[in-house]
């Protein structure tokens, strides 16, 4: 089985090069033609040699997967069905608005964190992606020259895969990569502690926390994980680092009917997030197939959003985009239609 180029840094293009006897200059062309030309294959690479390129070839492809399948949300949002090299198809989306073209990226294909909201998580954890598959993901959907924003919203804990996602970030974030703005890109997460202060220790991009309940205990039911990594701990992390400048926290919380939507909780989250320069993105719950979870009533969401703001914790209610394809938040699970 051939390697991927697609996913290397400048540094292992250097050594692919230096194992072939290739001039040393040949890695920065191959570079430039994965991530500033977004070339398909080694044979369109034409300023490298004919011979170089039947090297180059024997052992290595570019790689990348094209899309299985594609579904378009009468409201613009596209979903993309991959194949993986682990073999459980992963899916991202493609979110319009206005300006704006933003793809919701997967990092894994299922998930361990096994939240009980959320279709992914009831896949279970069936592999990492390489960064070679995140970018995939940007490369080849149709909108991929137009994309202007990125967030690891998609399947998987982006940080319980951190080394590849943070490789996947530097090539799309360096001069020699796509050369986005870390100010493009949002990163979700449960806070998984110790990958988490390696990613604000290392990045600049945009962090947003999985909350869903201030409680400890309530936000166990909802969320096993919370007894690996308690939102207190995150809570205290994220505490040490400054967003008063371009760097953004943000925090989602979805609504569950009677579970977390009470003045009790509004209270208990205002405590949590006062004196911090944050928002909270209230979201409307996507219910799932067997779940007993129930969408709170959207005058209680907005009852909820206005004791926030009325408390000084900026709150807005997130649009749901493709919930007719089953592409809003939580209901990626990786099936063929």
């Amino acid at each position: 089985m051939k390697k991927w180029l697609l996913g290397m840094a400048p540094a292992e293009i250097k050594e692919v090069v230096k194992e072939l006897a290739l001039p040393a200059f040949t890695a920065n062309q191959i570079v430039g033609w994965l991530y500033k030309k977004k070339v398909a294959d080694i044979e369109s690479m034409t300023n490298l040699s004919k011979v170089t390129r039947t090297l180059l070839s024997e052992s290595y492809e570019v790689g990348g997967f094209s899309p299985l399948e594609k579904h378009l949300s009468s409201d613009g949002t596209k979903k993309y069905l991959f194949p993986s090299v682990n073999g459980t198809p992963v899916e991202s989306v493609m979110i319009p608005e206005e300006e704006r073209r933003t793809i919701c990226v997967s990092s894994q294909s299922g998930c361990k964190m096994a939240c009980r909201f959320c279709m992914t998580g009831r896949m279970g954890f069936r592999g990492n992606l390489t960064a070679g598959e995140i970018i995939s993901q940007f490369i080849n959907i149709e909108e991929s020259d137009d994309l202007t924003n990125a967030v690891f919203m998609g399947m998987g804990e982006p940080l319980d895969n951190y080394d590849q996602v943070i490789k996947a970030i530097d090539i799309i974030t360096s001069d020699w990569g796509f050369g986005w703005s870390p100010k493009r890109i949002t990163l979700s997460s449960i806070g998984v502690t110790p990958a988490l202060k390696s990613f604000l220790d290392n990045s600049k991009c945009h962090l947003a926390i999985s909350l869903h309940n201030p409680f400890d205990q309530e936000r166990l039911e909802i969320m096993p994980m919370q007894k690996a990594w308690p939102i207190t701990k995150t809570m205290e992390l994220i505490r040490e680092y400054d967003f008063s400048g371009q760097r953004r926290v943000s925090f989602e919380y979805i609504m569950f009917d009677g579970v977390n939507d009470s003045k009790r909780h509004a209270d208990a989250l205002t405590r949590m997030l006062r004196g911090l320069e944050c928002r909270v993105n209230l979201i409307r719950f996507h219910e799932i197939p067997d779940s007993n979870l129930r969408t709170s009533p959207m005058p209680v969401i907005e009852k909820f959003r206005e004791r926030l703001n009325k408390s000084g914790i900026m709150a807005t209610i997130r649009a749901s985009r493709g919930e007719d394809i089953m592409a809003a938040c939580g209901m990626l699970s990786g099936q063929k239609v």
